[in-house]
Parts: C-alpha cells; sequence; structure tokens
C-alpha cells in the first residue's frame, strides 16, 4: 500500500467516526440557534460533537426521514403539537425511561417533570419524547412615548379603543389572540385554557371580542413587523414575541413597554428522532440541554425563560446576567409574578383543534 493511500485512508476513517458520532440538531436558525449553541453546546463535554441545522417546523421533514427509513437527524426542536402528534404517531422516540434516570433534579431534589410542572405546565404525551427547552410569549408592547397620560397595562386596555385610541397590530393566526380576548373579556388568565376545553360558547365569545378592535386592527405576519409598526406610529400597540421586544430594548436601545398581563406562553421541546442515527449520544445531549444550569445559560443570548423553573432563580441570583453586565429579570416571561397573570398556553387542545380554530380566525379576518 503506497504511503499516500495510508494517509488518503486514514483522513477518511477520522471524517467516517467524526460523522458517526456528529448529533445533529434540527432548529430554527438565526439567534435562537445561536442562543443553543451557545448555552447547550458550547457548554457540552464535547462541543464540537453538535451540529445544528436549519429547518421551518413541522413534522413533513420528519415523517419523511423515518418513513423512508433514512434519518439523518437526531434532535428536532419542536413546538408542544408537534411534539405531541410526533410523539403520539412514533416519530419522536418514547425515552420516559432515561428521563427518570438521567435527567438532573431541582435544587430541591424535585424530577425534571415536577420542575416543569412548578412552571404551571400540564402533562402532555409529548413529555414521553422530549425535553423542556424555553418559554417564548406573545405579549403586548408599546412605546410610552405614544401615551403622554395613563398608561394601558391590561389586556381590557389592549381591546379599549376609546381610552386608548389607535390602531393594533395583531398576528394573522389564532393561536394567542384568542385566548388574549378571553382575558380582555373578564377570565382570570390562568382560568382561560379551562374555560375554552370546558364552557360552551367560549369561541364564541373570544370572537365576539375579538370583533370589537376589529376596525383598529392591523395584521402582520413577520415577527419584525411588529417592532416597526409601533416605532413608525402606524399602530399604538401590538402584539409580537417577547425575544423580539427584549432584543429592542437591551441590544438596540429601545424604550418599549410590556404588558404582562394576559401574555400567552408557549414552548420548545428538543425531541429525540425515531431511528436517530446516534441515540446514545443525542439521549446525553438533551439530558445537558435539559439542566436548569443550561437554560438560565440560553436566557442570556435571547430574552426566552427556562421552561425548569428553577432556572429563574439561578438568573435572579446572579445579576446582571446578560452580556455587557444587563439585567435580564424585566425581560424575562415566566417570573412567579407574571406567572400569575399569564396563560400558559394548552398544547393538547390546540393540537385538537387548532385546524378548525385557523380556519375560523382566517375568515373573520376577510369579512
Amino acid at each position: 500500500m503506497s504511503k499516500l493511500l495510508k494517509v488518503f485512508l486514514i483522513a477518511s476513517f477520522a471524517v467516517a467516526s467524526f460523522s458517526a458520532k456528529a448529533v445533529t440538531v434540527a432548529s430554527w436558525g438565526g439567534a435562537y440557534t445561536e442562543s443553543q449553541q451557545k448555552a447547550y453546546a458550547d457548554t457540552y463535554t464535547d462541543p464540537g460533537s453538535i451540529q445544528f441545522e436549519n429547518y421551518n417546523g413541522g413534522l413533513g421533514e420528519v415523517r419523511a426521514q423515518v418513513e423512508s427509513g433514512s434519518v439523518t437527524w437526531d434532535l428536532v426542536d419542536a413546538l408542544p403539537g408537534d411534539a405531541i402528534t410526533g410523539c403520539d404517531e412514533g416519530l419522536f422516540e418514547d425515552i420516559t425511561t432515561e428521563i427518570a434516570d438521567l435527567s438532573t433534579p431541582g435544587p430541591d431534589g424535585e424530577t425534571m417533570l415536577e420542575d416543569m410542572e412548578n412552571n404551571g405546565l400540564e402533562y402532555h404525551s409529548g413529555w414521553d419524547c422530549c425535553v423542556p427547552q424555553i418559554f417564548w410569549t406573545y405579549v403586548v408592547f408599546y412605546d410610552p412615548d405614544a401615551f403622554p397620560g395613563d398608561k394601558p397595562s391590561s389586556m381590557a386596555d389592549f381591546f379599549d379603543v376609546e381610552k386608548f385610541p389607535g390602531k393594533r397590530g395583531i398576528h394573522t393566526w389564532a393561536t394567542g389572540i384568542v385566548e388574549k380576548a378571553m382575558v380582555a373579556d373578564g377570565v382570570k388568565p390562568s382560568a382561560v385554557p379551562t374555560v375554552l376545553r370546558d364552557q360552551t360558547g367560549a369561541l364564541d365569545r373570544a370572537f365576539a371580542k375579538l370583533d370589537t378592535i376589529k376596525d383598529h386592527i392591523v395584521f402582520w405576519s413577520s415577527g419584525a413587523k411588529p417592532l416597526e409598526l409601533v416605532k413608525s406610529g402606524e399602530v399604538v400597540m401590538s402584539i409580537a414575541y417577547n425575544g423580539r421586544v427584549g432584543a429592542a430594548n437591551l441590544a438596540e436601545g429601545e424604550n418599549f413597554e410590556y404588558i404582562w398581563e394576559g401574555q400567552v406562553l408557549d414552548q420548545e421541546y428538543l425531541c429525540l428522532v425515531a431511528g436517530a442515527p446516534n441515540r446514545d449520544a443525542a439521549v446525553d445531549f438533551m439530558m445537558h440541554a435539559s439542566t436548569p444550569e443550561a437554560q438560565a445559560e440560553q436566557a442570556k443570548y435571547i430574552t426566552y425563560g427556562p421552561m425548569r423553573a428553577s432556572g429563574i432563580p439561578i438568573i435572579q441570583a446572579n445579576e446582571p446576567w446578560g452580556p455587557g453586565g444587563v439585567d435580564i429579570m424585566p425581560h424575562m416571561p415566566n417570573t412567579p409574578e407574571r406567572l400569575k397573570v399569564s396563560i400558559v398556553s394548552d398544547p393538547q387542545w390546540w393540537s385538537d383543534n387548532g385546524a378548525e380554530i385557523n380556519e375560523r380566525y382566517s375568515a373573520w379576518m376577510g369579512n
């Protein structure tokens, strides 16, 4: 065997070995994936063994890989509805045993699932195949300079166009705004999921409340648009992703105010793809990425909250937590006091009813 051939074979083996052990995580890209890289991968025992690929959400690509038997992704960052469906359909693997045996307990010995429940979450089937990541939220925000007198502070104020005249920015899908309408109509935020699930006519009640501001709405679909609308004065208040508002305040010098009451907390999970080529390494990384410490670390880079309740005290005890010596607790959506006035979205209800509700919402927008 020639010396050149030996070198080639050794190099090929090294590449193949790395490829075999590299855990591939499908995530959303941009600042969010960058925060995962810094908080989870860079702090992992073998940072070079984790690689991220961008995807556009949903289960289409996961289903195609699993059904073809050609799985290239190990982990997928998934919304709760997809976590539930993917786990129920066998697209994600059940890892309840690993979660029970390997996950890091909370400071008082509580299990990972108990730690999540301390944040107001209810168990759903997606938890069998996935570990928690972050809370993100649909929150109302505004520029305080737009209100020289009284400032809006409640969801009722968002819907009160006489007391606070001006346009409102609202997204082009039903998730979030339906729940907010219930709060504006007098339902306690923590009770909204139960009312929508159990009370006849609750959805009609939400749409009736939405009718009261329909002539004062500017719809948006791009996550950057609400900030543009508020900064330009085209709307006086808007729903937005809290991470976008936090970034504008912390990195761009804006002075936006939040209305935390009636914010709708949604979630992200890290799920194990069935047939993952690097299963054991992927599970090990999942256990690392779901620790309270790792989730608190992610908040340094994007203002989303740890889904594990014990992550919040880590941030509180170490302020200023953000890069450059900035406090980030004013921007965390799931502090104990904010959870009291928040809606924790019910992913099971949306999984069962979302298609029908979104169809009704689309028709409502067009009428």
